[in-house]
C-alpha cells in the first residue's frame, strides 16, 4: 500500500496492491482452461467414482471374478497329454514311401494279387514255377522285399514302444533303423541257411521252393501290417494296443501257413518226416523260441 501525502490533505492518493496469490489445483482437462461454472466440460471439480461408467465396469469385474472363482472351484488337477510318437514325421515318411512303392508295383505289374490268393489257399506247391529262383529277384519282388523290411521294422518299433522296452538312450528312428537291419539280417541268414541245407542234403529244389515261400511270407505279412499301422496310428478305429495284438496274430497265422506249406512240400517230395522234424526244430522253432524268451525277459 502506498500513501502519498501532498500539501493539501484533501488530495491524498491511496494505492492498494495485495501481496497474496490465488492458487488452485491443476485442471485435469488442459493446462489452461477458462473457467466457466455454467459449462459442464470446462467445469473444474474432482472426479467422482460413483457414476455410470465406473460403476458399470466395476460391476462387470465382480461378475467375471465370481464366475472364474466358481469355475476354478470345480476344476481338478490336470495331467500332461501323452506323447504320440507314432505320429512322428519320420514314420509318415516311411508310410508314404511304402505306399508310393506299392502304387508303382501295382501300376507296372498286373499280376500282383494272384500270388496272394495262391499262397493262402496252398496252391502252386511243387509246381516248376515255384522253384525258379529268378522269381525272387526280379525288380517287383526286390521292391516288395524292401517294403516288407521297412514295414516289419516299423511294426517292431511300434511294438517295442507299446511295451516300453526301448532304451531311453536310443531315439525312435535309431531303434527303427536297428529293427530294419535286424529284419534284413534275419532274412539274409534264412536265405543262406536254405541254400546250405539244400546243397548239403542234395535237395536244392525243395529248399529253393521253400525259400520262395519265405519271401512271400514277409511280403504278404508286411502288406497286412501296413494297413494295421495306418489304422492304429492315424485313425480311431483301431487303438494301439488292439493294433499290436492284431499284428502279432497276423504274423502268427502267416508263420503257421509258411510251416504248413513246408510240410506239404516235404510230403509231396516223399521226404522223410524225420528230416522234416529235424529241420523244423533246428531252423524254425528254435529261433522263434529264442526270440520269445528274449522279448519276454524285456517286458
Amino acid at each position: 500500500m502506498i500513501n502519498c501525502c501532498p500539501d493539501n490533505p484533501q488530495d491524498t492518493l491511496t494505492v492498494s496492491q495485495p501481496d497474496t496469490t490465488s492458487v488452485c489445483q491443476r485442471n485435469i482437462i488442459a493446462d489452461v482452461t477458462f473457467y466457466d461454472s455454467t459449462n459442464i466440460i470446462t467445469k473444474i471439480e474432482s472426479v467422482s467414482l460413483n457414476r455410470f461408467p465406473f460403476i458399470f465396469v466395476e460391476k462387470n469385474k465382480q461378475i467375471n471374478s465370481m464366475a472364474r472363482a466358481s469355475l476354478v472351484k470345480h476344476l481338478r488337477d490336470g495331467q500332461n497329454l501323452p506323447s504320440k510318437p507314432l505320429h512322428a514325421d519320420w514314420i509318415i515318411g516311411i508310410i508314404l514311401i511304402s505306399a508310393l512303392l506299392y502304387s508303382i508295383i501295382r501300376t507296372k505289374s498286373t499280376n500282383a494279387l494272384p500270388p496272394v490268393t495262391r499262397f493262402f489257399i496252398f496252391r502252386g506247391i511243387s509246381e516248376p514255377s515255384s522253384r525258379e529262383s529268378s522269381s525272387m529277384f526280379y525288380w517287383q519282388s526286390t521292391i516288395l522285399n524292401l517294403i516288407s523290411f521297412l514295414i516289419i521294422g516299423l511294426f517292431t518299433f511300434c511294438t517295442a514302444f507299446y511295451f516300453d522296452i526301448i532304451p531311453s538312450r536310443i531315439n525312435g528312428i535309431i531303434f527303427w533303423v536297428i529293427s530294419f537291419g535286424s529284419v534284413v539280417s534275419a532274412v539274409t541268414l534264412r536265405h543262406i541257411v536254405c541254400i546250405v541245407a539244400g546243397n548239403a542234403s542234395g535237395e536244392k529244389e525243395i529248399f529253393r521252393e521253400y525259400l520262395v515261400d519265405v519271401y512271400q511270407f514277409y511280403q504278404f505279412s508286411a502288406l497286412l501290417l501296413f494297413l494295421t499301422i495306418i489304422l492304429m496310428s492315424y485313425t480311431v478305429l483301431l487303438p494301439v494296443g488292439v493294433g499290436i495284438i492284431s499284428g502279432g496274430v497276423v504274423l502268427g497265422v502267416m508263420y503257421l501257413i509258411r510251416v504248413l506249406r513246408l510240410m506239404i512240400i516235404f510230403i509231396n517230395r516223399n521226404i522223410s518226416i524225420f528230416y522234416l522234424i529235424l529241420y523244423l526244430c533246428g531252423l524254425e522253432i528254435l529261433p522263434v523260441l529264442i526270440l520269445i524268451k528274449y522279448f519276454s525277459g524285456l517286458v
